[in-house]
């Protein structure tokens, strides 16, 4: 096979196969006159370059002063594969710590790899020279993003955003500022995990299994339950604010997770943080417990993927955990809508505590999560 030079490594992936990166046309046309003079195949050893670089990463959580919760919280989203928004003032280091996320995430498996290249030598956005992506993406598009950009489309359908973020992570920043349609449209992908793009003559499918982690402040001034500084909103403000977020998509997220600023004496302590290697360790030993748990379910990986149906069998909670749910429930001012994410969340933090079964501590943690819900969040 004779590809341009740019795309040879990429096509030189495939097994027993001979591929010639060419510059012009006249190198084609002497490789036929004079046979294989001057140009040599690319030759690429796939496993060994897939697994050099599966943990190469710049950034890590040991980067991230204090916010144990914030870590411990994207720690659960990782291992059960859960949506997340992260609320709290400007500069809290709400995007630093959702840019790390890919770190403690497992490693893509080889199909995964190769599924997720495909989609980004589809769009054009393989970079030069690339064979496989061996990391998970990252998307992070700008909330001026049009629909069409973010789930696809266009008179030749093109992958969006939310496809490019296949096996990775969708990271939305400032939530409440992308335009309403935007954030409807990506609803049924979020839910089939897939979007199909129809014109007259064709219809195609992409994939779409993404993690959504979303960022926002809390209200327009950004100090909203901020620890030393007054809101400075007018009175229904907040409320104005959270509604430019559907409850339908919020009922897509299992974690809601407030970020407060980090104190000084944390921003200069010297105490070594946890770095994203050990998190990580304990994240996929999560997700072997889930794997073998739906070992029988076709298309069901992680927690945040399990039917009610399934919630009702595998999340089983004893008559104490009970209590404590109805009593949250009724205090907390929670809505219907948390009963199933708390129990979802909780099945999580109970794998990943090795536990089989659900324990009331497992509960008390899942209903700390639910910020969102709480009638009296903007009350």
């Amino acid at each position: 096979m004779i590809v341009p030079r740019a795309n040879a490594r990429e096509a030189g992936m495939v097994n027993n196969l001979k591929v010639y990166g060419v510059d012009h046309i006249k190198d084609v046309i002497n490789f036929f006159e004079n046979g294989e003079t001057g140009l040599q195949p690319t030759e690429i050893n796939t496993r060994d370059e897939f697994f050099h670089s599966q943990y190469d990463f710049e950034i890590d959580f040991a980067d991230v002063k204090g916010q144990e919760n914030i870590k411990r919280a994207l720690e659960i989203a990782a291992a059960g594969g859960h949506n997340a928004v992260l609320i709290g003032p400007p500069g809290a280091g709400k995007t630093m710590l959702a840019k790390r996320l890919p770190t403690i995430l497992p490693p893509l498996s080889l199909q995964e790899a190769l599924e997720t290249t495909k989609i980004h030598s589809v769009a054009g956005k393989l970079p030069e020279n690339a064979t496989l992506i061996a990391r998970r993406p990252f998307r992070s598009p700008h909330h001026t993003i049009s629909d069409v950009a973010l789930v696809g489309g266009g008179g030749n359908p093109q992958p969006g955003e939310i496809s490019l973020a296949h096996n990775g992570v969708l990271f939305l920043d400032e939530l409440p500022e992308f335009k309403r349609t935007v954030l409807e449209v990506m609803r049924q992908p979020m839910e089939e995990r897939r979007v199909t793009i129809s014109r007259a003559k064709v219809a195609v499918d992409f994939p779409a299994s993404f993690m959504l982690v979303a960022s926002m402040n809390p209200c327009p001034c950004g100090f909203y339950n901020h620890p030393e500084r007054d809101c400075t909103c007018p009175p229904g403000g907040v409320q104005k604010y959270l509604n430019k977020i559907s409850g339908p998509l919020l009922d897509r997220i299992d974690l809601h997770v407030e970020v407060t600023p980090v104190p000084f004496s944390e921003l200069t302590s010297l105490r070594q943080q946890e770095n994203s290697e050990l998190i990580r360790e304990r994240v996929i030993a999560a997700r072997e417990r889930q794997a073998e748990r739906y070992l029988n379910t076709p298309g069901i990986y992680c927690n945040a993927q399990m039917s009610s149906k399934q919630l009702k069998e595998i999340c089983t909670i004893s008559q104490v955990g009970h209590n404590l749910l109805k009593a949250a429930m009724q205090k907390l001012n929670l809505s219907a809508r948390a009963y199933d994410r708390i129990l979802k969340v909780s099945r999580t933090i109970a794998d990943l505590a090795a536990s089989e079964d659900i324990k009331p501590e497992h509960l008390a943690e899942a209903i700390q999560y639910r910020s969102l819900d709480r009638e009296a969040w903007a009350g």
